[in-house]
């Protein structure tokens, strides 16, 4: 669902204290097992793309805690995007505590579980338990 005007959405950062800026063209509606859930969704590095930054329930469990990441293919002639979760991927503060990564802005705060896409990345399961 395109906004009349793309949002300015302020979102904070893996490092405390920093924030990110980024429009947002819409928001992309969907359902998971009758559930009406949805993601805003800002603009991709294709133009006419579409990225989405969630965290969901695996967040801290079997997936990075703090975002991943999925992009979208443009919208088709009627909206419509596909959402392929299998293609959810870590940003850089996945691998390293000096990356500067956005957070999901609130609404992007899956309430299911999406064990599709990357998970914690081994070094940093193996750092988080030394």
């Amino acid at each position: 669902m395109p906004f009349d005007n793309p949002r300015s959405t302020t979102v904070g950062a893996a490092v405390e204290g920093l924030t990110h800026v980024y429009d947002a063209p819409g928001r992309i509606e969907f359902a998971v097992d009758g559930v009406p859930l949805s993601l805003t969704a800002f603009n991709g590095h294709v133009p006419g793309s579409l990225s989405v930054l969630f965290t969901d329930a695996t967040s801290g469990v079997t997936t990075y805690p703090a975002n991943r990441s999925l992009t979208v293919d443009a919208p088709d002639e009627q909206g419509r995007v596909s959402l392929d979760f299998n293609r959810a991927t870590n940003l850089p503060c996945a691998y390293t505590d000096f990356a500067t990564c956005p957070l999901p802005p609130a609404e992007n705060r899956l309430p299911i579980a999406v064990e599709a896409g990357e998970k914690t990345p081994y070094e940093r399961l193996a750092a988080d338990r030394s």
